[in-house]
């Protein structure tokens, strides 16, 4: 998820997942499913599957389970296709909300989008009605620690090819363009920096301000989305308030 604090939300998010690490498995084995579909098994071959089994392996999934999903993925009797659906609507307050879904039940995924937004006051929109007001964007996160130097670490990223650099609470935060993100991470890593996060992420270019009670009614929405085994990232534009974000 994107917005106000980002690593902060994220991290709630990834505290949330461990709790129920059935849904992360869930999540990673589809990803790896249509990178196989599309691109074959071989990961040196199919970048995509490659990113997919570093996620996995980030999550903690047994290589046992990466390797059944492979097979069973690249064998002539798995019928299952996923459809990646993007939904896009309104949250209270004028809050953007993109939602990323990758689904082998269009009729089931639609419906359950629409009801945790119908349910607290947003509005599914048609596509496009608030994309438009975010960025693809390649986002690395660094951990803030003694050994890394905030000067160094921001002239590496802009040598390697970096778009922007901030600092924010506990982590640093590159943006890269798309197509540079692996490239821009690889070099990091070659250069000693440990990577705690590398996504290709929507990145709102302007935030919206919201109430207590507005961010708790957001919270509901993101929540119930992310709860969703078909959902696979939700992104936003709202500021929402410190305790909402670390809970």
């Amino acid at each position: 998820m994107s917005g106000h604090s980002k690593w902060a939300t994220m991290h709630r998010k990834k505290e949330k997942n461990d709790a129920a690490r059935g849904k992360i498995f869930t999540m990673m084995g589809r990803q790896i499913v249509v990178a196989v579909k599309e691109g074959g098994p071989n990961p040196e071959g199919n970048n995509r599957l490659a990113e997919a089994i570093a996620k996995a392996k980030a999550n903690n999934m047994p290589n046992d389970n990466i390797k059944r999903l492979i097979e069973r993925a690249s064998g002539a009797g798995d019928s299952t296709n996923y459809d990646e659906v993007t939904y896009e609507g309104y949250a209270p307050g004028g809050v953007a909300i993109i939602v990323e879904t990758m689904t082998d039940n269009k009729n089931r995924t639609g419906p359950d989008v629409r009801l945790a937004f119908d349910r607290n006051g947003g509005s599914l929109g048609a596509t496009g009605c608030v994309s438009w007001m975010f960025d693809r964007k390649g986002v690395l996160i660094i951990e803030a620690a003694d050994n890394v130097d905030e000067d160094e670490l921001m002239m590496a990223a802009i040598d390697a090819g970096a778009e922007d650099f901030a600092a924010q609470d506990d982590v640093y935060e590159i943006t890269t363009a798309p197509s540079d993100m692996i490239a821009v991470r690889d070099a990091l890593k070659g250069q000693g920096y440990v990577i705690a996060s590398d996504e290709i992420e929507m990145v709102p270019q302007n935030t919206v301000a919201v109430d207590q009670d507005t961010a708790e009614t957001i919270q509901k929405i993101l929540d119930r989305l992310e709860d969703n085994d078909d959902v696979q990232n939700v992104y936003h534009n709202a500021e929402l308030p410190e305790e909402e974000e670390e809970e």
